[in-house]
């Protein structure tokens, strides 16, 4: 008899210690949780994505960096296009080099200076006849589309470093061509343009030796 109340009592006190550590393991888990919970701070998915890099504003960036920067960079560097049009035609490399401008192995960009007589218009492309060039075609943008980047990588200035990704390089192109039509091309009359002398500065990135098209910054027309 008492060695079944002696295990009777065995159990009991075994029991008694379960439970106590049980509460102590219950105790320091809550303890754990309110330590934790003091300690974190929530964020809204707003507050989350504004305390993150802030999205790039192309709009922005072509209004602050086109007219006070952009243009007065071509403008500078601008080279006369028959100069460069024998120059290309002799050594695409060197005259790159001497002239051009480019990011990586990129095809080179120019910022160039013309005059010459206004042709036809043909799908956003003003034919004009430059004189003292042979063998290429030199065409003026004159929208409603801008194509290229030409006016970004022309500059000199505007590296792909100094975006986050690739996708801003190219909004930044974009953005700067949009400003190019509102300053330049908005008030040009380009069905009142063939026959006229017209003096362009501007950019232009050929692919070939043989065709030139150029984003104008300044565009001027014989009265």
């Amino acid at each position: 008899m008492t060695t079944v109340q002696d295990s009777h009592d065995g159990w009991g006190a075994g029991r008694d210690r379960w439970f106590t550590l049980g509460r102590v393991s219950l105790i320091g888990l809550a303890l754990l949780v309110i330590a934790i919970a003091a300690t974190t701070t929530y964020r809204s998915a707003d507050s989350a994505a504004a305390a993150g890099p802030a999205k790039f504003d192309a709009a922005k960036y072509g209004a602050a960096t086109y007219q006070p920067k952009v243009v007065p960079a071509i403008e500078k560097r601008a080279v006369d296009i028959v100069t460069l049009q024998r120059a290309i035609a002799a050594d695409t490399g060197a005259a790159g080099a001497r002239y051009g401008t480019r990011e990586g192995t990129s095809p080179y960009s120019y910022a160039v200076k013309l005059t010459g007589t206004a042709g036809t218009v043909t799908s956003g492309l003003l034919a004009v006849t430059v004189p003292g060039i042979a063998n290429t075609h030199v065409n003026i943008q004159v929208g409603p589309a801008i194509n290229g980047t030409a006016l970004r990588d022309a500059a000199g200035f505007i590296k792909f470093g100094q975006f986050t990704n690739q996708v801003d390089y190219a909004d930044a192109g974009t953005a700067l061509n949009t400003e190019m039509k509102s300053k330049v091309l908005s008030s040009l009359d380009v069905a009142a343009l063939k026959g006229k002398q017209v003096t362009v500065v501007g950019a232009m990135t050929p692919l070939t030796s043989d065709l030139f098209t150029v984003t104008p910054v300044s565009f001027q027309a014989a009265s």
